[in-house]
């Protein structure tokens, strides 16, 4: 697996989306030892670009990638997120980067990955009570410190992009994007690649939907978040199969499965983008890595492009945060 630059940090080409081993999906926590099985097939494979966050169990996806990567911290480059729980509040779910709350939140962190410092440390969504100038001169203090490395946002707008990049250099944007969801492309990449700013792209198989294995809300347990995501609600999800049905015309032609035509696609929009598929079986983590030496012609790219958008918004409340 070769490496690419997300601004000054060098990452895998394709990392390791890790929230669904322990959160929010089907079959989360129930087999912990495929999950670090699948973290070090990763780590052989050259996926060194681990993606967690405090939100995630919460907590316990965390404490997962540190047992996982136990004697390993050297091969891998972690990242992981702040702002998503309030810790004066009890760890309740609440938008928190007052500075007070991203030391507590590093320090809980590190303490869980089993590390001293952390590579890429992203704000998870934006805090709409606090400036993201304070945040970012919070996180450039343990920059200086040596507790982080690099600092990210995650689904931050425009404008907060260049107040941020303004205090301090942004490593990477972490956003939705791939087949199955196209915002960033109108204002969001044109800024990152204009501002040096790296961009990794999560759920890039769709929340899973664009692996074709998702035909009907029976094939997800009755707790995964998907159940209340609109675009797999009712009639949105039949209306959405068939993005999957012009996905799975070019993985024939190409003699590939449709998560890897996914993939190949989003590889294809530069090196400067880095997917984080997520996944908690080493099968699965392999079809995913072989995306990286699948060449899409001009022909299959271009009508990968031309898919109509999904219906459907992307989460439940699609109220901004931040612009």
């Amino acid at each position: 697996m070769r490496s690419v630059s997300l601004g000054s940090l060098d990452v895998s080409r394709l990392g390791l989306g890790c929230m669904g081993m322990s959160a929010f999906y089907s079959g989360a926590g129930a087999d912990d030892a495929e999950s670090i099985r699948t973290i070090h097939r990763a780590l052989d494979l050259g996926l060194t670009f681990l993606d967690t966050a405090e939100i995630y169990g919460p907590y316990t996806n965390e404490e997962l990638v540190g047992r996982a990567i136990a004697g390993r911290r050297d091969e891998v480059v972690l990242a992981t997120k702040f702002g998503n729980i309030s810790h004066p509040n009890g760890g309740v779910r609440q938008y928190d980067s007052t500075p007070a709350n991203i030391r507590t939140a590093l320090e809980g962190s590190l303490r869980r990955l089993g590390t001293d410092v952390i590579d890429l440390y992203y704000q998870h969504r934006v805090d709409p009570g606090t400036p993201i100038e304070d945040t970012v001169g919070a996180l450039a203090q343990l920059v200086e410190e040596g507790k982080i490395r690099h600092i990210g946002l995650s689904e931050a707008g425009a404008e907060t992009i260049r107040r941020a990049q303004a205090v301090h250099p942004i490593t990477a944007l972490q956003s939705e994007y791939s087949l199955w969801t196209r915002d960033p492309e109108a204002e969001i990449l044109p800024l990152v690649r204009e501002l040096g700013i790296g961009f990794v792209a999560y759920s890039p198989l769709g929340r899973g939907f664009l692996t074709g294995g998702i035909r009907s809300l029976s094939d997800l347990d009755d707790s995964d978040f998907r159940r209340q995501n609109p675009r797999f609600a009712g009639d949105a999800l039949q209306q959405n199969l068939r993005i999957v049905e012009e996905v799975e015309t070019v993985a024939r032609e190409a003699g590939a499965t449709p998560g890897q035509v996914a993939l190949a696609w989003l590889l294809a929009q530069g090196d400067d983008i880095v997917p984080i598929p997520g996944t908690k079986r080493v099968a699965r983590l392999e079809e995913n890595a072989a995306a990286a030496d699948l060449q899409l012609t001009d022909d299959q790219l271009s009508r990968l492009g031309a898919i109509a958008p999904p219906v459907g918004d992307r989460y439940p409340d699609m109220t901004p945060i931040g612009r």
